[in-house]
């Protein structure tokens, strides 16, 4: 593997017929070896050791030229200089050949390399394989920095926890701790598994979640998730995930997963190297013999040598691996501020967006509801009908239910019967004989409950009551729109990307919040199907549509949009499974972030693609001609590509917390 070849491991690479070498070399440097036990100076010693031994003969050569150094001293001293750089990338090239791979950078290497011992250039034939060796340690230095920034930021989890028992603590490792045990967190430890916070409030960092370190205070009974970590005082955790399945454990498993899915630019590249590379050998053969034939005082070892300088030149290095490595630093740029990509091909995908199309509650809005009114009609007793809808609603973990569960205080633990959830409508179910609906006005409907409520004029998110077949009442309920919010939209303006806002809620609170931030269209009293169709009318305009949502209902629309982007803070474990995109601290300024660090990397792959090309298309011409030499070459090839793979690792640097 390219990568290897100036390390001593012996691993054979893997073999694809789609791609041959090329994809080798990629491939590897997505999944495996990543070099993580070595240090940089070991690294490099085998090009040390070359280096060295190249000086010293061209001190020898062209300096102190000793009589003794003959040409046989001459070729043994810079074969032994070749050797530590030259034999793993030979060793490469016929591991290549024997699994019908003829053609690969490794092949082209060892050839232009031998054809320069062959005319008598060691020096020449050293310094070229030489250079190729360092770059391909800086490639690999690269690749491990960009997979270490990922893991680095959420491979958070401890490998022990105490767990409390009998009131005894006891140190355990984090992966045997089972669900339902108790841990006791310590200030300033982290968590290493999903639970339920038992004490009655905590402060925690989420920046391994989130990528923001501002302090966030859970209260008893709220989720807190593993890589969280406790600021200040003792808190005790029940386990409710296990530590395989944490929400953590998931993230740094799509991370992990996400160089498998490529980009359209980075597959058309592979395809691109697979046909362009034998190409390239056929014209430097062309090169070397065809002007035999036209040429009259033909001298076979200059067009030889012109045909290995076209050789170097034409290995397509900084296209397969700065390419990869640049939407590899995408996705740890995303990473690093709270934003999971799930694959290259879906940040070039978000560069292209045009509309936007995002949910309210829980996306644009905290989904933190707070109970205002309750108004009955007369005949019904307020405790009695609070106390069975706190019932059924605690079957629901929407947070609408858990507004009304806070309102009416604890649940009375009476057994609902036939309960049933209906998608965009409510909740359904039968306590102690009565049949209670709650939900939306459109469950009244669904149901035939007769009422006369004008509930349309009201601002206010409405819970309808009907009890045994009659209209009850509502509960109005207020939410609270994300200070970001506004910022958002702005942003996503400025971008020039159209937003539109599509909610199951009632219309009248979806026009008043998209009001407020900014949003024009804006469509609510939806069911999950009228999302779909909404989103498939914007599609079929041909822009590029992006969907942000984070309920269980979103999940059909996420799937169907070109990017799935999910809340993944408060989003349910099906809308950030199908999404593309996850945001991880439900923040509404991570949009546009997400769209920015797309355009971004889009850009420098394009900016490799073009510098590589012009760069070689120029030295090409000019090896042709016999005006380049194999130093011209190495920079052609070696030098285009280190500028390629820092213009790749720039986005890693690149600050956009202006966005917050």
């Amino acid at each position: 593997m390219s990568k290897e070849c100036c390390s001593t491991e012996e691993n054979p690479p893997e073999v694809s017929e789609a791609s041959g070498a090329t994809q080798r070399h990629t491939e590897d440097h997505d999944h495996s070896h990543d070099h993580g036990d070595k240090s940089i100076f070991q690294l490099f010693v085998p090009a040390l050791l070359s280096f060295a031994l190249l000086c010293l003969g061209l001190v020898l050569q062209y300096w102190l030229k000793p009589d003794w150094f003959s040409e046989a001293f001459r070729l043994a001293l810079y074969l032994a200089a070749y050797i530590p750089v030259g034999f793993p990338v030979v060793k490469e090239a016929f591991i290549g050949i024997e699994h019908g791979d003829f053609f690969s950078e490794f092949f082209l290497m060892t050839i232009a390399t031998a054809g320069a011992f062959a005319i008598g250039e060691y020096p020449e034939g050293v310094a070229v394989m030489l250079f190729y060796c360092v770059g391909e340690v800086f490639q690999t230095m690269a690749v491990q920095k960009a997979k270490l920034n990922i893991k680095s930021l959420l491979d958070q989890r401890p490998d022990e926890v105490t767990i409390m028992e009998n009131n005894i603590p006891k140190r355990i490792k984090a992966q045997n701790a089972a669900v339902g045990q108790i841990i006791q967190l310590k200030p300033g430890e982290k968590l290493a598994l999903d639970g339920e916070l038992l004490s009655e409030t905590a402060s925690f960092n989420t920046s391994a979640l989130t990528g923001e370190s501002k302090p966030n205070t859970k209260r008893k009974g709220d989720m807190v998730l593993a890589g969280m970590i406790n600021l200040n005082t003792l808190a005790l955790v029940k386990i409710s995930t296990p530590y395989e399945d944490s929400k953590l454990s998931r993230i740094l498993e799509m991370v992990q997963n996400a160089t498998s899915q490529k980009a359209k630019t980075e597959l058309f590249i592979r395809k691109f190297a697979k046909i362009y590379t034998p190409i390239v050998v056929f014209l430097a053969i062309a090169i070397c013999l065809l002007p035999y034939f036209f040429v009259a005082e033909y001298e076979f070892r200059d067009w030889l040598y012109r045909a290995l300088v076209f050789l170097v030149i034409s290995c397509p290095c900084a296209l397969v691996i700065s390419i990869p490595l640049g939407y590899f630093g995408g996705i740890g740029a995303g990473s690093r501020n709270g934003i999971l990509f799930k694959g290259s091909n879906f940040l070039d995908t978000l560069s292209g967006v045009k509309h936007v199309v995002m949910d309210k509650t829980g996306t644009m809005t905290e989904g933190v509801f707070k109970v205002h009114e309750v108004i009955l009609q007369k005949g019904f007793d307020k405790k009695e009908v609070l106390q069975h809808l706190n019932t059924l609603e605690s079957k629901s973990s929407h947070p609408i239910a858990t507004a009304i569960r806070e309102f009416a205080g604890p649940v009375i633990h009476t057994q609902v019967e036939d309960f049933e959830e209906i998608a965009g409508h409510g909740l359904r179910g039968t306590l102690e004989g009565k049949e209670y609906l709650a939900g939306n006005f459109k469950l009244m409907e669904k149901f035939n409950i007769a009422h006369q409520i004008e509930h349309s004029t009201i601002s206010d998110t409405l819970v309808a009551i009907a009890v045994d077949g009659k209209f009850a009442g509502y509960l109005t309920i207020a939410d609270q729109i994300k200070d970001d919010a506004d910022y958002a939209v702005n942003e996503l303006k400025k971008l020039g990307v159209s937003i539109t806002m599509l909610s199951g809620d009632k219309t009248a609170v979806v026009k008043e919040v998209a009001a407020k931030i900014g949003i024009m269209n804006a469509f609510g009293d939806l069911l999950p199907e009228d999302k779909v169709n909404k989103v498939k009318d914007l599609k079929s305009g041909k822009e590029t549509v992006a969907f942000v949502g984070d309920g269980v209902n979103d999940a059909p629309v996420v799937a169907l949009s070109d990017v799935g982007m999910a809340m993944g803070g408060l989003g349910s474990d099906a809308t950030i499974e199908t999404a593309d995109v996850v945001i991880q601290d439900d923040r509404p300024s991570k949009i546009p972030m997400a769209i920015i660090i797309g355009r971004e990397t889009k850009k420098i792959v394009w900016q490799n693609i073009l510098l590589a090309f012009g760069v070689k298309a120029v030295v090409l011409i000019l090896g042709a001609g016999g005006v380049a030499t194999m130093w011209e070459a190495v920079f052609a090839d070696v030098g285009v590509a280190l500028l390629a793979i820092l213009n790749a690792v720039r986005i890693q640097h690149m600050n956009f917390t202006k966005i917050k």
